[in-house]
């Protein structure tokens, strides 16, 4: 009785933990997918492809490689990509529906597959409408997806099972959730920002750093924009209107707002946090990224955004989110312990955990 016991507990486990495995490779493909298609729309190619779901006729998955030439090259990889995506997502969403006991972590494989479903339609209207604000979309839509991924990777892990045994003040530790929401918030405000700025203007609106047109505040009179755009013209830029230039001051202005309160987080956490031992080296590395993501920024605009930098820019800014995400669900986990507010009990954390109790 206690040798199948005992089997069918690790047997349980063994499933666990390739789960956890496979949906943090799900995180890992979504993450590439990203960087493909801040690639395609860094290097203006999103249309070198005309047609979907086939691709110049071909069956997607049957197109001549001899044709990879050139921007198809990124467009046709970005849909093979994002097609191996939508399949690793079906086989988590059967996955845990078929072995995990928490309803609400089925329903959250449910949504990222309606989610992957979604981004495929809206690639594929991208480009049989050609409508920028589609494109908008289909990015924000992206870093939202994969935040999900990240939940669900966490949730499924070991880790997440040990934040039942902090021990942290709730008092202290409701300041902390508040902040890492907030600053997750508005770094899916700056990302968006950010998808607007590269679908809706084939140039930067503003090329120097860390001033805008040689001055702290742009100048955006008609006068200033008619001799702006009369240099732009001479040097064979696009012209940029008023409100092109206010909506790149304000993704510096926002950056400049996340960089102060991810530093502020790492302070607080390192005061209060200190029973969580997993949220300070987390926070450190959020401050990291965000000065390697600021670093970025500036040489994407430095290189009059270059095609692998702009990329990297958009990539790190993915992490950035999916840091934002962790460190929120690892606070609430935690609040939500501390106040006996978990929305599952403790034995049906583990699926299989009433087997572990021998009669």
């Amino acid at each position: 009785m206690v040798r199948s016991t005992s089997n069918s507990a690790a047997v349980t486990d063994r499933f666990s933990k390739w789960l956890n495995r496979f949906a943090w490779l799900t995180c890992v493909a979504t993450l590439l997918l990203i960087c493909s298609g801040g690639m395609v729309t860094s290097k203006g190619v999103g249309l070198s492809v005309p047609d979907w779901p086939t691709t110049f006729g071909y069956n997607m998955f049957l197109f001549p490689v001899s044709k990879w030439v050139g921007g198809i090259f990124f467009e046709h990889t970005h849909r093979l990509i994002a097609s191996a995506v939508g399949f690793l997502t079906i086989i988590l969403a059967i996955w845990l529906r078929r072995r995990e006991p928490r309803r609400w972590v089925r329903n959250l494989g449910a949504v990222a597959l309606g989610a992957v479903i979604l981004q495929g339609v809206l690639g594929g209207l991208r480009v049989t409408m050609i409508k920028d604000e589609i494109g908008i979309f289909h990015a924000c839509i992206a870093q939202a997806f994969l935040g999900l991924l990240v939940v669900i990777a966490l949730v499924t892990s070991k880790f997440w099972r040990t934040l039942s045994n902090s021990v942290v003040d709730p008092k202290e530790i409701a300041p902390i959730i508040t902040l890492a929401i907030a600053i997750t918030l508005a770094i899916y405000a700056q990302l968006a920002l950010g998808a607007t700025m590269r679908h809706q203007h084939r140039d930067l609106a503003i090329l120097d750093f860390p001033t805008a047109n040689g001055a702290w505040i742009p100048d955006t009179s008609a006068t200033a924009l008619t001799r702006i755009n009369a240099w732009r013209d001479g040097q064979g830029f696009s012209d940029v209107t008023a409100f092109q230039i206010w909506l790149q001051m304000a993704h510096r202005f926002l950056a400049l707002l996340i960089a102060i309160a991810v530093v502020a987080f790492c302070l607080r956490v390192g005061r209060d946090a200190q029973g969580v031992t997993a949220l300070k080296p987390l926070s450190v590395f959020w401050v990291a990224l965000v000065a390697c993501q600021i670093t970025l920024g500036a040489w994407t605009i430095w290189s009059n955004k270059a095609a692998d930098v702009a990329t990297a820019h958009v990539a790190v800014g993915a992490i950035m989110l999916s840091f934002g995400v962790s460190i929120s669900a690892i606070c609430r986990r935690i609040s939500s312990r501390q106040l006996g507010r978990e929305p599952c009990q403790s034995g049906s954390e583990l699926p299989g955990a009433s087997q572990h109790v021998v009669p």
